[in-house]
């Protein structure tokens, strides 16, 4: 009868206690990953919302890396922090009343700037190679004079250049067709819309300086994806773990006691 008693018992306390601890643990470690999901999903939406600005680029001036209608996400940069290459968002009542304008900046304060050379751009007597222009374009349909640019100033123009109205259109304006770095909001760092994805960064300006570095924009998107698959993978542990007791229930050995 004793021996009876141990066989009945023993497999059967030890069992539930085991059920018991995994599913306290599985459903901890599911609470957990749906909240560390929530924050990096939430949080990554919140960042991108507080450090890019969204833009529909009206124009083909900057075709073909940004063509006309594209949905581009700019980061908020302040003026001092642009770099020969930065393609930037700007506002300049001599350009364009109350509209935001996006072209490329070619000079900075204290380069001089000149077209053409061999069909290339001069910028501080140095050619630029410009791969982002159409191919077989040259750097400008006609030639324009040696620009130098003033301090805080920048020369900007568009990558479809016969078309773009950009610095050389302005060249008899009082600034000489160059914008104040105050006049800029925003850095473009990719195309949302076709997803193009991030703008290349034109290595043909390197040897006058240091480019801009690309915004955290990667990071971002890695967050939401990450938080997306923790809080569905969280939330699926509770319906699966339940399946899979049912499961175990239907084929566990019947007459046992």
């Amino acid at each position: 009868m004793g021996g009876e008693s141990a066989t009945r018992t023993a497999p059967r306390s030890g069992g539930v206690a085991r059920d018991q601890a995994g599913g306290k643990i599985g459903q901890r470690l599911s609470g957990l990953a749906v909240g560390l999901g929530l924050v990096l999903f939430l949080g990554g939406f919140a960042w991108g919302a507080v450090v890019y600005l969204p833009y529909t680029v009206p124009t083909s001036s900057m075709a073909p890396t940004i063509n006309i209608g594209d949905r581009v996400l700019a980061q908020r940069v302040d003026g001092s922090d642009v770099r020969r290459g930065d393609v930037v968002v700007f506002k300049d009542k001599a350009w364009v009343t109350n509209a935001s304008v996006v072209k490329r900046v070619v000079a900075v304060g204290g380069d001089t700037v000149s077209c053409c050379t061999d069909g290339k751009l001069t910028v501080n007597g140095k050619q630029m190679d410009e791969p982002y222009l159409p191919e077989g374009s040259l750097a400008e349909i006609t030639n324009f004079p040696t620009v130098k640019v003033p301090q805080g100033r920048l020369f900007l123009l568009g990558d479809e250049r016969q078309g773009s109205l950009d610095s050389t259109a302005h060249l008899s304006d009082a600034a000489g067709g160059t914008v104040a770095r105050s006049a800029v909001s925003a850095r473009v760092d990719a195309i949302a819309w076709p997803m193009d994805g991030m703008l290349e960064r034109p290595t043909g300006f390197e040897t006058l300086g240091a480019l801009s570095q690309p915004g955290p924009l990667r990071t971002m998107v890695a967050a939401v994806i990450a938080g997306a698959v923790l809080v569905l993978g969280g939330a699926a542990y509770g319906p699966i773990a339940k399946r899979a007791g049912r499961s175990r229930t239907k084929t566990g050995p019947a007459g046992v006691r």
